[in-house]
């Protein structure tokens, strides 16, 4: 991965965990580790627990956001489920969840002003 691309993501995984701090969201960790690969952010929405798959391109406006969001295909969704499920197993952790979600945000990043789409419960 290019430096470019990996500043990419992560002002993109910067800007929505401030996104969901902003909207209630209490951070339980980001960019966590398993056996499997990597979560980008495991928050809590009240009584759920909520896996955030984000991804994030360069440029402005919500179509480029919305862009981001088609990478999120159904081997990712698949791997992301897979990866909190080992989370789930790994870890102690405050509990019981009411239920467990899986969100995606698509973050387009631009210098003149960031552009970010929520889907809760997108799959």
């Amino acid at each position: 991965m290019t430096d470019a691309r990996r500043h990419t993501g992560r002002d993109g995984e910067d800007l929505a965990a401030g996104y969901l701090r902003m909207h209630g969201f209490e951070l339980i960790e980001r960019n966590a580790r398993t056996r499997y690969g990597e979560l980008d952010i495991v928050a809590r929405d009240g009584r759920t627990l909520v896996f955030t798959e984000v991804k994030a391109l360069r440029g402005r406006g919500r179509a480029r956001a919305e862009q981001a969001l088609e990478s999120i295909g159904p081997r990712k969704r698949i791997q992301v489920r897979r990866l909190a499920r080992a989370w789930l197993a790994e870890r102690s952790h405050p509990g019981p969840y009411a239920e467990i979600r899986f969100d995606a945000i698509g973050v387009a990043v631009s210098p003149a002003g960031s552009e970010i789409v929520h889907v809760p419960a997108a799959f």
